[in-house]
C-alpha cells in the first residue's frame, strides 16, 4: 500500500474528482504533503455527472478503511491507496470514493 499525497487522484464512482487538502505540511514525498486522517473526509466532489439518480456526489463521508494502523504523523493515521469511503450521493451506501493514483510510487507500508 502506497501513502497518499496531496497530488493524488481520488474519485467518486462516476469519475468526478475529490478536492483534497492536507492538514499537515512537514512530512512530504516528492515535495507533496502526505495525507492523514481526516484529510479526505468532508471534501467537495467536483461536478459529479450522476444525474440519473436523485442526488449526485457532492461531499465525501468518513473513510471506511485504508488508514495505516501503524504509521502516524502528529498523532494522525496516514492515508494509504487502499482507502475508500462513501459519498453523500444516492443511492445511499452505493457511491464509494476511491484512490485512483496515490500521487507517488516510492513510499508505502506492507499489510
Amino acid at each position: 500500500m502506497r501513502f497518499v499525497t496531496l497530488n493524488a487522484v481520488v474519485r467518486c464512482p462516476h469519475q468526478a474528482r475529490v478536492e483534497l487538502t492536507a492538514q499537515q505540511s512537514f512530512v512530504r514525498i516528492e515535495g507533496e504533503p502526505v495525507l492523514t486522517a481526516p484529510d479526505p473526509e468532508g471534501r467537495p466532489v467536483d461536478d459529479c455527472p450522476n444525474v440519473t439518480q436523485a442526488k449526485p456526489c457532492k461531499t465525501t463521508l468518513v473513510i471506511e478503511e485504508g488508514y495505516s494502523p501503524w504509521i502516524r504523523i502528529d498523532g494522525r493515521a496516514v492515508m494509504t491507496d487502499a482507502a475508500w469511503g462513501y459519498t453523500d450521493g444516492t443511492p445511499p451506501g452505493a457511491c464509494k470514493y476511491t484512490v485512483r493514483d496515490p500521487g507517488q510510487q516510492r513510499v508505502g507500508v506492507d499489510r
